[in-house]
């Protein structure tokens, strides 16, 4: 057995050598093998407005870059990935594999030469302003820019987008555009209907008159939330989010500290769908108070696993997608659910937590959790000296909070109602 193992990964090894040689014969040119990679994995992030630092559209664009692309894709540091790929896969997958890494680095060893003109890939176009390849419906943007203090503390801010829409919407997209990227921390949109809240505009989370608005229930507590490094989320053919009509967005807006003054004003984008919704999206939270092992503390020079576990569903559900969120102390966070039976269904794996890389992770195809089941999330944290993203040194006791300082713990699930009728397919969206 152990020789027939030995034999086929030789086996391997000898086709895959001959294919790179194959390769090697004939010049490597960035026109006709690797602007597809690069225009499908680094440019929708590294173009301007983006959150990638240099643009790679153009030859030139990447050609200057090119030793520093190639360490970065052999290490597997770029395109930014942090899901298992073993426990889980996903639509908005970002992942080179290991025949397109090879392509940059024989690329990359020949002189990255650029090829014929004739090859010359056509370059791919973006809409302004949007991380999608589509126009918006509809932008809401701060009424006025807000004024960043150089004061070095952090900001907690709320501000109301009044939709204005005369109809009810279903929407298939969201995006959140930061106005200011260095400094936007993470942002969360809320939905009131009864335009009750409205006065909350530009309040920060420690003025009092915050509570008395709090009273008036939302309609949405959890439309959709941003963080460094997530994109838009967008939902399966025959499924959608509503808007009332009329109704408001609230934006909590979290701002890194500045010791100068700047600006933010940032926007919320829509994408509308006219076509029958079967199934109407909803959102399920695992959140700190979901932790069975509470207090939730992370001790000064100690590293702590926190589990967390739903209820017990009394109805099976479709998951579109999950977004785990931490701070700068987490180190890793797996998710499951485990059904009636026994059986365990995968939801998401990060073994190397990066607070400036968080993605909501969109299923393939909907993720059936049967009834009876409950998901549970473990995510552990490392409040060491050893964390060299450890924001307090020495290290401190940390709990729950929204500072950079303090620390979270969730888990964010899209989902709709089961359906008996045969499952969507998220990637059907974008046709």
């Amino acid at each position: 057995m152990k020789v027939r193992i030995l034999y086929v990964i030789g086996l391997h090894i000898l086709l895959l050598g001959m294919y790179l040689e194959s390769f090697a014969q004939d010049k490597i040119t960035f026109n006709q093998h690797i602007a597809p990679i690069v225009h499908t994995n680094c440019t929708p992030c590294h173009r301007p407005g983006e959150a990638g630092p240099f643009s790679l559209i153009t030859y030139e664009d990447v050609a200057k870059r090119a030793e520093f692309i190639k360490k970065v894709t052999q290490s597997r540091y770029m395109p930014p990935w942090h899901a298992d790929p073993e426990f889980s896969h996903f639509l908005n997958e970002r992942r080179l594999t290991q025949q397109e890494i090879n392509l940059i680095t024989l690329w990359v060893n020949q002189g990255a030469p650029e090829g014929k003109k004739k090859h010359r890939p056509q370059l791919p176009n973006y809409d302004a302003g949007s991380h999608l390849r589509a126009k918006p419906d509809l932008v809401l943007t701060m009424d006025t820019p807000f004024q960043i203090p150089d004061t070095g503390t952090e900001e907690f801010r709320f501000f109301n987008l009044p939709t204005k829409l005369p109809e009810d919407k279903w929407i298939k997209a969201i995006e959140f555009r930061p106005g200011n990227r260095r400094y936007v921390h993470h942002s969360r949109i809320m939905v009131d209907t009864t335009n009750a809240i409205r006065g909350i505009d530009g309040l920060s989370e420690t003025d009092p008159r915050v509570y008395e608005f709090q009273e008036t229930p939302l309609v949405d507590e959890f439309m959709y939330g941003w963080v460094p490094g997530n994109f838009p989320v967008y939902y399966p053919k025959g499924t959608a989010r509503k808007l009332f009509k009329n109704s408001d967005l609230i934006v909590n807006i979290h701002y890194a500290p500045s010791s100068v003054k700047a600006e933010d004003q940032s926007s919320v984008l829509f994408y509308f769908t006219d076509e029958p919704i079967e199934r109407e999206v909803k959102t399920l939270g695992l959140v700190e108070r979901n932790i069975s092992n509470l207090p939730f503390l992370i001790p000064a020079n100690g590293k702590k696993t926190f589990y967390l576990r739903s209820k017990v569903l009394e109805a099976p559900i479709d998951i579109i997608s999950v977004l785990p969120h931490m701070h700068f102390l987490g180190k890793n966070f797996r998710s499951f659910a485990i059904t009636p039976s026994g059986e365990i269904i995968p939801l998401v794996k990060i073994n190397d937590w990066d607070f400036n890389w968080q993605t909501t992770y969109l299923y393939e195809e909907l993720l059936r959790i049967p009834k009876g089941s409950v998901i549970y999330a473990e995510a552990t944290y490392d409040n060491t000296e050893e964390n060299p993203a450890n924001p307090n040194y020495p290290p401190q006791d940390v709990t729950y909070g929204w500072n950079t300082t303090d620390e979270m713990c969730n888990l964010i699930i899209y989902y709709v109602d089961a359906s008996n009728e045969e499952q969507a397919a998220t990637k059907d969206v974008w046709d």
